[in-house]
């Protein structure tokens, strides 16, 4: 029994370690690997005034993280959601969005609330509206 509790504590912490290091190489050099060619611009969308496809696809994914893009030929909808959070209170920040060589680069932060926060469980989520462009969309 020992034994085979040192073995899942093993995977579990080696899963922590790549999960760190993941995470640490996805913040470090991003700019690097996507060089800015161009800000673009944005207006955050209240849920009322974006398609309701993405509507349905945002609902259907709010219990975890997720990374969303829609476009309806005209503008193009980036969606992110941090998944089930205890409280009420989170705001999420977008420190850049820009055009880089090849793709649409996205950067956004969930940042907690201020105190303990409030209330209920809450599935923080933010869309974006940009012009609409063809390239791939990379999240940070």
């Amino acid at each position: 029994m020992k034994k085979r509790k040192k073995g899942i504590l093993q995977r579990f912490l080696s899963a922590a370690l790549c999960v760190v290091l993941l995470s640490a190489a996805a913040g470090c050099g991003s700019e690097e690997a996507y060089p800015k060619v161009q800000d673009l611009s944005f207006t955050v969308v209240e849920e009322e005034d974006y398609p309701k496809e993405l509507a349905n696809a945002i609902n259907q994914k709010k219990e975890s993280s997720f990374r969303l893009t829609y476009s309806d030929g005209e503008s193009l909808y980036i969606a992110v959601g941090y998944g089930k959070q205890p409280t009420g209170g989170y705001s999420i920040q977008v420190p850049a969005l820009y055009l880089s060589k090849e793709v649409v680069v996205m950067d956004s932060n969930l940042c907690g609330p201020e105190g303990q926060g409030m209330g209920a469980a809450s599935y923080p989520y933010l869309v974006v509206k940009t012009e609409f462009r063809e390239e791939p969309v990379v999240f940070l």
